[in-house]
């Protein structure tokens, strides 16, 4: 086996450990848009913080689609007028009194750039603008604070909304709404980090840490994608639910979900991966001495041993443990009832060619 350097990083600080341009290639990996990888550099490398980033990343995008128009369509309104314009809302207009004052309320379509996708984005830059943390420079900070306060005020015909978890979620966008794909998954992003409660109100929700909750997603769909990617003889399933070879029916058995499944196309070789974005790869036992994190153990082997039955390669399947690490490095491998198991780690706060470089060889020893 090989020898382990234990250097654990608190729980509280890993996410604050990891390089901002880090989490901007780990991101652009989980959306799978490697082209913006040669965009922004020096915004990137210069950003201090998470919302530093997103606010320029956003901005820059939002100028871009200015310069062609903002995304419109047909969008229906309910308003008092002096005529007569789509359909008369008669109701309406018997209890405002509209007829007496030669009047009517009237609902029509109306084309329009003032849709909710272009609330959401504008929406998002004024929370940005009121509370996002732009770093310690107060100059640079001052100034990035008023770029985007400015872009708020030039979109001042489209209204703010008040922004909620699932409102992006109901977004359907056209096939051509590239850019607006990736504005609105930026935006998801921001409003999941500034948000104060999951509820109405203004009380902040103690012991959450966001950026934490951010990494732990974005670490699983990296990896995935950053495999499939680039590796084009695996096949790379993520978040598959596999069943239990169970003879009988209930309802009480956990739901089997491994974060990601690997299949080689030529030998049809099986790897289960299950990435946890945490710093606690090895625990404390029972007598002071470091072991493997038996809950992640137990659930791997699960998900190996429940599908032996399937064909002669999940006879055979490796298990990975994959952990995010910063100045911390774990490679071990057992062999368990004819299944090898592997932790390994992956340093996030080395230069990003190293991070690639470190996948690449753990995908070559597979």
């Amino acid at each position: 086996m090989i020898g382990v350097e234990v250097e654990q990083t608190e729980q509280a600080t890993f996410a604050k450990s990891v390089p901002i341009r880090n989490v901007w290639h780990m991101l652009v990996y989980a959306w799978r848009e490697l082209r913006l990888l040669k965009r922004w550099k020096s915004d990137v490398e210069s950003a201090p913080t998470l919302d530093s980033l997103f606010a320029k990343v956003l901005s820059n995008l939002v100028r871009e689609r200015l310069r062609i128009g903002l995304g419109r369509s047909y969008e229906t309104t309910a308003q008092l007028l002096h005529g007569i314009r789509g359909r008369i809302d008669f109701d309406n207009s018997l209890k405002l009194l509209a007829f007496q004052n030669a009047q009517a309320f009237c609902r029509f379509q109306d084309f329009s750039a003032n849709v909710i996708k272009n609330q959401i984005i504008r929406s998002t830059l004024h929370h940005l603008a009121q509370r996002g943390d732009f770093g310690n420079h107060r100059a640079e900070a001052s100034r990035l604070r008023h770029q985007v306060r400015r872009l708020v005020r030039d979109l001042d015909y489209i209204d703010l909304i008040v922004l909620k978890p699932d409102i992006i979620r109901r977004q359907e966008l056209e096939r051509d709404d590239h850019d607006y794909r990736l504005m609105l998954a930026i935006c998801h992003i921001i409003m999941q980090r500034l948000m104060p409660t999951e509820t109405a109100g203004t009380r902040n929700l103690y012991g959450i840490d966001r950026d934490q909750m951010l990494l732990w997603k974005l670490f699983e769909s990296f990896v995935a994608n950053f495999f499939e990617l680039r590796f084009s003889d695996w096949k790379v399933t993520a978040q598959k639910t596999i069943y239990w070879p169970a003879e009988s029916k209930t309802d009480f058995l956990p739901v089997m979900k491994p974060d990601i499944v690997m299949r080689h196309t030529q030998s049809s070789q099986i790897v289960v991966i299950d990435t946890k974005f945490t710093s606690k790869s090895l625990v404390l036992g029972q007598f002071g001495d470091w072991k493997f994190n038996r809950d992640h153990i137990f659930q791997l082997y699960a998900y190996l041993r429940s599908q032996e039955e399937r064909s002669m390669p999940h006879q055979t399947a490796t298990g990975m443990l994959l952990y995010p690490s910063v100045n911390f490095h774990l490679s071990q491998q057992v062999e368990i009832q004819g299944h090898k198991l592997r932790w390994e780690t992956v340093n996030l706060s080395q230069p990003w060619q190293d991070i690639e470089t470190s996948l690449i060889q753990l995908a070559e020893s597979l």
